[in-house]
């Protein structure tokens, strides 16, 4: 098409690139060298001054946050542009909306001529191809809509065979060396993973487990990896309760690759919406696991359990455990001084309490170390009645035969020292940074105190770990230690209590029923 131009030297011309990765699939055509090739003969025909060449390249029509676009977007304001030229519509975008507002309403408001060669669009000028513009727009955005749900199906389909598509592994693994979409176990930051599903195990809550790692400065997943927090907060590198829950119920611990967790709102925008559990794509058995299945499963159990309690007040064995035999729900516990002004926790129906003379249930009020004595009295027989303490003590030999084999205490001395050599090298590195003036005074302060701070720690945790090691028993002694442990009071575990009962009811006469999980009958204690 002709362009005219009466008065090329009032102008000053704004060369806008783009190129995204679906357009390199079109040909050479529409590389940057060519679009500038074309864009500078236009303006060198008409003796066009041009102020500056503007690209984004590998970056989508779909988005007006370019570098490149918002830099021209700038010039304008300060009035340094008043003509913008493109290859086509296209590269000033494919979302018809987004390029309809700066067609038909910034440029104008401006004062900016934009011309689209191929096209044949000059807002300059009155022309028939302006009116054609917005048609172009929209064939425009179904070209990016097209292309979006082709990639969005090729990803899907790598889900489902068990590739990993992500940026970043989570915390734990690293991508393997030389297989693309493998995912390998990163040992040092495994080890963390492993101390937090042993500290859950133990009856350590998330929260009660985010502050410990907390206070030895365990580094979080996102300091690990080095990323960059856009707005950090008082709590940026620390560790929270939601996030340590997180880690807990994440299959891709026990070796099955769990993707599919979030989606893109549309193909226009970068926000992105969490999906339900259904909707996930998990493969099991794509990776090496650095949680065995049945640690994992316990864990769920202990999580689970506490599901059923609103109360972060009182602490107590059985908690998220006991309902009321009548309406279903979670009984309450409160706590009522006794004639001493000790105190005294009691369970009550939580309908009772909500709904107090409507009739709707009764009080159940019951001591809890009632109702815990007896759930201990009746699986302390159970067991006893199961196991004997020689086959106990053959359990336990094995047990710490086979962890002495995986040398787990080892594994974590090697990635302590590893990553304790590795801050050095980082150290002496800046050292040398400073010599040679690469790094200011104020700045060498700042990030050595940082890295020198985590090494302490890490020293300090290498040598508890040291010492741990060199004071543990005989493995005969250990072993005899445990069951000996265990049969006195191990009925009392918190872990073993949740992994052996579903739930306990209390009716309202204060009968105690026991439902346990596996094909034992109810148990029933009278009160």
């Amino acid at each position: 098409m002709y362009f005219e131009i009466s008065d090329p030297m009032a102008y000053h011309a704004a060369l806008y690139i783009r190129l995204s990765k679906e357009d390199e699939n079109d040909g050479p055509s529409e590389s940057v060298t060519n679009q500038k090739s074309l864009l500078e003969d236009f303006v060198k025909k008409h003796c066009l001054p041009v102020y500056d060449t503007y690209i984004d390249d590998g970056w989508s029509g779909t988005n007006f946050d370019r570098p490149g676009f918002r830099r021209m977007i700038r010039d304008i304001e300060e009035k340094q542009v008043n003509m913008v030229i493109t290859k086509d519509l296209s590269r000033l975008g494919r979302d018809y909306i987004m390029t309809g507002h700066y067609m038909e309403r910034y440029f104008p408001e401006k004062q900016v001529r934009y011309i689209s060669l191929l096209d044949g669009i000059d807002t300059g000028v009155e022309s028939t191809a302006n009116d054609m513009t917005p048609f172009r727009a929209i064939m425009n955005d179904m070209y990016a809509k097209d292309i979006s749900r082709k990639i969005r199906s090729v990803k899907r389909d790598k889900q489902r065979k068990g590739l990993f598509i992500g940026g970043k592994p989570v915390y734990g693994y690293k991508m393997h060396p030389s297989e693309k979409n493998r995912i390998v176990i990163d040992e040092e930051a495994a080890c963390v993973v492993r101390r937090i599903f042993a500290m859950a195990l133990s009856g350590m809550s998330c929260r009660q487990i985010a502050a410990q790692l907390n206070g030895q400065g365990v580094p979080t997943p996102a300091t690990y990896a080095g990323l960059k927090v856009p707005n950090p907060g008082p709590y940026t590198g620390c560790w929270s309760s939601e996030r340590v829950s997180d880690m807990l119920q994440n299959e891709t611990y026990i070796g099955n690759m769990v993707q599919g967790r979030s989606v893109k709102i549309s193909y226009k925008s970068q926000k992105c919406k969490k999906q339900s559990r259904e909707n996930w794509v998990v493969v099991e058995g794509t990776h090496e696991p650095v949680i065995d299945e049945d640690t994992f499963r316990r864990v769920q159990l202990l999580i689970n359990s506490r599901k059923h309690t609103r109360s972060r007040t009182y602490d107590y064995l059985l908690k998220g455990l006991v309902f009321c035999h009548e309406c279903g729900y979670p009984l309450s516990v409160v706590n009522r001084k006794n004639a001493a002004g000790e105190d005294v926790l009691y369970f009550i129906c939580r309908t009772y309490q909500r709904f107090t003379g409507a009739g709707v249930c009764t009080c159940h009020s019951i001591r809890e170390t009632t109702v815990t004595n007896a759930v201990l009295d009746t699986v302390r027989n159970i067991l006893k009645a199961s196991v004997t303490p020689a086959e106990l003590l053959s359990a336990a030999r094995e047990t710490i035969e086979n962890a002495r084999a995986e040398n787990t205490t080892e594994i974590r001395l090697r990635a302590l020292r590893s990553r304790i050599d590795s801050l050095t090298s980082d150290l002496d590195r800046m050292y040398l940074d400073k010599l040679r003036g690469f790094l200011g005074e104020t700045d060498f302060q700042r990030i050595y105190s940082k890295v020198e701070l985590e090494r302490s720690q890490l020293e300090e945790s290498l040598h508890h770990l040291e010492q741990q090691g060199a004071c543990s028993t005989a493995p005969q002694d250990h072993a005899e230690t445990l069951t000996r442990g265990f049969w006195e009071n191990g009925y009392a575990s918190r872990e073993l209590l949740v992994s052996l009962i579903e739930r306990v009811e209390l009716t309202r006469e204060k009968d105690i029923i026991i439902k346990f999980r596996f094909r034992e009958p109810e148990a029933i204690s009278r009160r």
